[in-house]
């Protein structure tokens, strides 16, 4: 009997199995950090960037570099890792990618995961120093289906991104949404792909319909068809790193998405939603799976925040932006919804 035919329950098992012989039992909450909300392709049947006016230049979506950086310094506090850096394609020119790439490598004090498109080994080189690896948004391998999910974001410069990057020792990662059409006999094109790129980690998500794309009336997968997935590509790769994303609907999957086999959970909207009954959620689920918690989506640390900027080797004016920022945005927000929780709870 092949790994595809045997039962839901049984291939769970093996992979968790496979999972605790490479890897401790801890799971993390990665954050994707956006810096825009367009992007120049704009035609992806799932990505709510597809529904955004046409008439509007994607460059004036940008978002401040002290919004940016400041998120990265309450990450980095909360002991999140920074599932990638990203944002619509085209947004930035490369000279000005590298001078924020070396911004966000001073307030996080780590490489970064980056995904900005298929990246020649030119950029790819001048970026080397400031990240861990490029993520491929190939979305799904099936290419026939590719061809109708994202018309004008071709599977081929990303394999040839995933080629560059191997010469030149960069780590690869690569993202599969799942509930867009795809079959069981995909999976062949997905292991094909990892192993001809030699892929260290992929990303599962399961659609979130989007109003105004053509995928807005479509099927949410359901626990069971995300984590045959999971389990698929653990028993399949037994180091893959593969991060299951969980929107906040959805949180009671995510220790069964864990014992499938996943590592770590993202899509969470965790700036928004922390220290709230969601965010109390998804830390229960990540302890029913058996696993240690890193960081945390409850437990604001008492700290001088004001302090963790001062030491950042920024320029003053920056450093006082990005403390307005975090003070009066973030911070006030993380303050606001653990006084409703707590309300909430003594009710």
């Amino acid at each position: 009997m092949s790994e595809e035919e045997i039962l839901l329950p049984e291939l769970m098992e093996k992979a968790e199995g496979i999972y605790k012989e490479n890897f401790p039992l801890e799971t993390s909450f990665e954050r994707a950090i956006f810096y825009s909300w367009g992007c120049n392709i704009g035609d992806c049947a799932f990505c709510y960037m597809s529904a955004q006016p046409k008439e509007k230049d994607p460059k004036e979506t940008k978002r401040s570099k002290e919004s940016i950086l400041a998120e990265l310094v309450l990450a980095r506090n909360l002991g999140w890792d920074i599932g990638f850096i990203t944002g619509g394609v085209g947004i930035y020119n490369p000279d000005e990618f590298e001078e924020m790439l070396k911004l966000i490598h001073t307030a996080f004090k780590e490489k970064v995961w980056i995904s900005l498109g298929a990246i020649p080994r030119p950029i790819l080189e001048r970026y080397k120093p400031y990240i861990r690896g490029i993520v491929g948004s190939t979305e799904t391998i099936n290419p026939q289906l590719h061809k109708i999910i994202c018309p004008s974001k071709p599977l081929e410069p990303y394999q040839k991104m995933f080629q560059e990057a191997k010469s030149l020792g960069i780590a690869r990662a690569m993202t599969m949404i799942l509930g867009m059409g795809e079959t069981k006999e995909d999976l062949l094109y997905l292991k094909d792909f990892i192993e001809k790129y030699e892929i260290n980690k992929i990303h599962i998500y399961s659609l979130k319909p989007r109003k105004g794309t053509p995928l807005e009336r479509g099927k949410i997968p359901s626990k069971e068809e995300q984590a045959w997935w999971i389990a698929q590509l653990r028993i399949h790769f037994p180091k893959l790193d593969i991060q299951c994303g969980v929107w906040y609907d959805r949180l009671d999957r995510l220790s069964f998405l864990l014992h499938a086999g996943a590592n770590n959970v993202s899509n969470f909207q965790a700036t928004k939603l922390f220290g709230t009954k969601y965010a109390e959620e998804l830390e229960r689920e990540v302890h029913q799976a058996g696993r240690v918690f890193k960081g945390t989506l409850t437990k604001l640390p008492s700290i001088d925040w004001d302090a963790e900027v001062d030491v950042l080797d920024l320029d003053p004016k920056l450093k006082e932006k990005i403390k307005n920022k975090l003070n009066n945005e973030y911070l006030k927000r993380i303050r606001k919804n653990k006084e409703v929780n707590l309300l909430e709870l003594s009710s």
